[in-house]
């Protein structure tokens, strides 16, 4: 399979093109994947991709990167050493491609070069857009599930479809545009207040069912305590009548002690937190509203990109005739901080409820707990 990949790619194909006959045929890719033009193509620098591969030319490579944890995703990056630091060794028994036509496919990989980005994620093709897309990484093909990805400057594609072959889906879609109607989307399909009402409703009746099974606990304390309290007042009732007896001192030890407990634990014991008032959809548009006016401010947008991200799991764009259809997914917990407009709201700790809510499908749309359709 090497060997065609080499002699396509020298008879003029892109590593596009072979990806797409590769998978028209059924070929699987590296680990049963299927095929896509970065797999041929890869880097370079980096020795990865089957075009780059030196086993291929019976040379093994050590050290050639080193891998690290980005501190903000919790993700494993990888990162090129420096040349001097690679360890090579000769595996001439391994060789599966002659050495001319590995010096060729050099050769037409450095004439077809753009300087490629310094580190993974960066984009070269257009320096002048945001240093994140908004939107990166959440939106994708409703047909077969591959991302939208940049096909040219201003132009979102299916990259099943555009890079694999794998998909009917050919429609396009101007960055801008969608996120513009995602956008609107967010302001005015998720947290809509009449259906917010009822799902406050139903959530206050859930965890209210709940705050009762476990104040059951509480009461059984409160009880507790009422009953050592009535006996430590019996035995000293006792002493005043001139019934003391030596056992007493002991029982009243044991049930002081007890006392003592009891009250500690009810101290302790945290109030259940404030439910969900119906005005936090009201409080969601207008602090939705603003955030849109932050992305108008240069030294805002960054930030304000960050947190709209933040607020949606997915963005599904599905074909409907000529027009693309979204399909919105938001993430609750986090559209429940951002109206609350805190980071850890007492709310959250009621999470088993919404979870158990979704779980029974017994939730109120336009809530952002389920999928919001709307169109372009």
């Amino acid at each position: 399979m090497a060997r065609r990949i080499f002699a396509d790619y020298l008879a003029g194909q892109s590593s596009r093109t072979i990806a797409m006959a590769l998978n028209r045929e059924g070929i699987p890719g590296p680990q049963g994947k299927e095929w896509g033009p970065t797999t041929i193509h890869g880097n370079p620098k980096r020795g990865v991709g089957i075009l780059n591969n030196e086993l291929y030319v019976g040379k093994l490579v050590w050290n050639r990167l080193r891998y690290l944890k980005d501190p903000d995703t919790g993700k494993r990056v990888s990162r090129l050493n420096p040349e001097g630091e690679w360890v090579t060794q000769d595996v001439p028994e391994l060789r599966i491609v002659d050495q001319e036509v590995w010096e060729a496919v050099k050769a037409r990989q450095k004439a077809l070069a753009y300087q490629p980005p310094a580190e993974p994620g960066e984009n070269t093709l257009n320096d002048r857009r945001r240093p994140k897309h908004m939107f990166t990484g959440l939106v994708k093909c409703g047909c077969c599930g591959s991302g939208y990805t940049m096909i040219s400057k201003d132009l979102l594609g299916c990259f099943g479809a555009r890079n694999k072959g794998v998909c009917e889906n050919r429609l396009n879609i101007r960055r801008d545009a969608l996120e513009k109607s995602v956008l609107q989307g967010l302001h005015t399909h998720l947290m809509e207040p009449g259906l917010f009402k009822e799902f406050c409703a139903e959530f206050t009746r859930e965890v209210n069912r709940r705050r009762v099974e476990r104040s059951t606990g509480l009461e059984a304390a409160r009880r507790q305590l009422e009953k050592t309290e009535k006996q430590i007042r019996g035995i000293i009732e006792a002493i005043k009548e001139g019934m003391f007896q030596p056992s007493m001192k002991s029982e009243m030890d044991g049930l002081e002690a007890r006392k003592a407990e009891l009250t500690e634990m009810l101290v302790q014991a945290e109030e259940p937190p404030p439910l969900l008032h119906p005005n936090m959809a009201e409080i969601y548009h207008q602090r939705i509203s603003a955030l849109y006016g932050n992305l108008q401010n240069e030294e805002t947008t960054t930030q304000a990109a960050l947190t709209f991200r933040s607020l949606v799991d997915q963005i599904e764009l599905m074909p409907e005739g000529n027009d693309l259809k979204i399909v919105l997914r938001g993430d609750l917990a986090a559209i429940l901080r951002f109206a609350a407009g805190k980071k850890s709201p007492d709310i959250l700790s009621e999470a088993g409820v919404l979870t158990d809510l979704l779980s029974q499908g017994s939730v109120v749309a336009g809530t952002g707990f389920e999928p919001v359709t709307f169109r372009l």
